[in-house]
């Protein structure tokens, strides 16, 4: 079985629900349309399914060793990532003058959900270098564009973010990597980072790592941190390498999944000699980086749908095939037995993943083309609009998929059973791949204190109303179809219910309590996310219930399946929301009234 995505999913999402042909109105991508569309996605899923998945259980019983001081992977991830630049899938999004394919951001989404979905540890080499790159582009000057950009987008240099370190994790503020002005203009860099992904392997010439430190003079906390540029060898202003930038590989960290992707512990400067150039001002670091973390953390959510969606498919697969046990109510053991896709339990965790992941995939075509408006649209409404919901969409885009899609995960393992339990079948690498995604690029806690605790009071709360605007449009829609009416009124009774706990934690926010305000925060992404995916379940079933009148065959039988995942989400999942309300509402503090000594 080598499906990793529903490209009959992947087309109604592109071009029935997100409207992509639409965007070919738009200057930038006029000399496009849906023929030059669909040939990049069918020419990345060919290579996809070629080069990356073959070898994606071997990258994960062959982790990386560091052999002579350097790292050793398997020759596959390499083959695969120059056939990947070769192709030009890492410039999808690049102007053409640039040598890039100038594609919107939701086709250069829908191409990296295939290599993720093929194999996420070779994929991640690229989509960092991609993301650093993009960065570059955005903040860096001239002269660091030339030396450090342009070998990166002609795929000879890769790129990482350095944030973490041993004894700071997540709480950048406590960073102590520190960086001394020299005459020259230039940095001096000492310090470890730890947890950096592709931070060493021998794929490219060099790695332009992006490093978070603290200037001599500034201040403490995250105002005083500043980004540099730090190759691992030096770049001299003709763009040849030079000697050793003094970054040294202290070791790998080994992982439960994401095994083929090095996880390196790097030190900065331990001989004294290791030089960075600064990005931006002093004390922009971390805003600086945000571009860079905010894209990423978009990117971790399309990962953990696309694992999970390969699980999907894999045990949907599975449960057509395997032959056990007999048809309910049937004590004949001389009767044949039927496929498992027969027994109702197995028809529930098939379509409980369905609705995770075709849902998670809605959500980040969704905030892709947010991005795209926000970038080329002529009406500056339109641009201000879609930037301030993806604004306050990102960290939900992030943390749902990641939550949702390892629960897709664990239920394709249960579907398999013991086959699914053992390493001879891809359903537990997957599974062990995604359970990273609710930890990097900002915990899932982390998201949630976003999400409550800055994004939701942003302009007096203008972004979230815009949500609640979205939403409106789609129960609206819905509504037009008597089919998808009880949904509508539950979508309508969800958001009203939404608002209420909302308007009650931002009150206490004001009120001065911060404590009971943001206690909860886990608990109130989650029911936001939940909504936000239900109406986008209303979105899809409504353009289903429109075309069931004229659809025969196969298509009859999507839109029909689209129409049952949608209210198999709204009658088994939405309701979650009600209680969760509840416990928002109480302002309960027991997860900190607790003693330590208690646990």
């Amino acid at each position: 079985m080598n499906r990793i995505i529903n490209r009959r999913d992947l087309d109604f999402q592109l071009y029935e629900l997100f409207d992509l042909e639409g965007l070919s109105a738009f200057p930038r991508f006029q000399d496009h349309d849906k023929a030059s569309y669909q040939a990049a996605i069918d020419a990345a899923e060919r290579l996809a399914l070629e080069k990356f998945l073959p070898h994606a259980a071997k990258a994960d019983e062959n982790e990386p060793q560091i052999k002579d001081g350097k790292v050793s992977l398997i020759p596959e991830i390499k083959e695969a990532l120059d056939a990947y630049i070769a192709g030009g899938f890492h410039l999808a999004h690049v102007d053409e003058a640039e040598g890039g394919m100038q594609v919107p951001h939701m086709v250069s989404q829908a191409i990296a959900a295939l290599f993720t979905g093929a194999n996420a540890s070779t994929a991640a080499y690229a989509f960092l270098s991609n993301a650093a790159a993009n960065l570059l582009d955005a903040y860096g000057r001239d002269d660091q564009k030339e030396r450090f950009l342009k070998p990166m987008r002609e795929g000879r240099y890769f790129g990482t973010m350095c944030l973490s370190e041993p004894q700071a994790g997540s709480s950048l503020a406590d960073i102590k990597t520190t960086a001394t002005k020299q005459p020259n203009g230039s940095y001096a860099i000492r310090g470890t980072k730890m947890w950096i992904s592709a931070g060493d392997h021998d794929l490219t010439d060099n790695i332009v790592h992006l490093v978070l430190a603290r200037c001599s003079d500034a201040p403490k906390g995250v105002k005083g941190l500043s980004l540099f540029i730090v190759p691992k060898f030096k770049v001299s202003a003709s763009g040849g390498e030079a000697a050793i930038n003094d970054v040294s590989l202290v070791g790998l960290n080994h992982k439960m999944g994401y095994r083929g992707t090095t996880n390196c512990v790097l030190n900065f400067g331990e001989a004294g000699s290791c030089e960075g150039s600064i990005i931006g001002e002093p004390g922009q670091g971390l805003a600086i980086m945000f571009h860079m973390m905010n894209e990423a953390r978009i990117g971790v959510g399309l990962g953990a749908t696309m694992l999970g969606t390969h699980g999907y498919l894999y045990s949907l697969h599975y449960a057509k095939e395997r032959l056990q046990g007999r048809p309910t109510g049937s004590s004949d053991p001389d009767q044949s037995p039927v496929p498992i896709i027969e027994h109702a339990d197995v028809r529930r965790m098939l379509l409980t993943q369905k609705a995770y992941v075709e849902g998670a995939l809605s959500l980040c075509l969704y905030c892709a083309r947010l991005l795209d408006l926000s970038q080329n649209s002529p009406d500056q409404a339109e641009k201000d609009r879609a930037s301030a919901l993806l604004d306050v969409l990102t960290p939900i885009a992030k943390a749902w998929p990641s939550e949702y899609g390892v629960k897709a995960n664990d239920l394709a393992i249960q579907i398999l059973g013991g086959y699914g339990y053992s390493r001879e079948y891809p359903v537990e690498r997957l599974y062990r791949d995604n359970r990273l995604n609710p930890i990097h690029e900002g915990t899932n806690g982390i998201q949630s204190l976003d999400l409550l605790g800055r994004k939701v009071l942003l302009n007096e709360g203008a972004s979230f109303r815009l949500i609640m605007e979205e939403i409106g449009k789609a129960i609206g829609e819905a509504m037009e179809h008597k089919i998808l009416a009880d949904l509508g009124a539950a979508m309508q009774g969800a958001v009203e219910l939404l608002s209420r706990v909302t308007v009650r934690l931002v009150t206490t926010a004001h009120e001065g309590d911060q404590t009971r305000f943001l206690a909860n925060s886990h608990t109130y992404l989650q029911m936001t996310g939940h909504i936000v995916i239900a109406h986008l379940w209303l979105r899809q079933a409504s353009i289903a219930a429109k075309n069931l009148e004229t659809a025969t065959g196969d298509e009859l039988d999507f839109y029909m399946g689209k129409i049952m995942a949608a209210r198999f989400f709204f009658t088994s999942e939405l309701p979650a929301t009600g209680p969760m309300a509840s416990f928002l509402a109480s302002l309960d503090t027991t997860v900190l009234d607790i003693p330590d000594a208690g646990f």
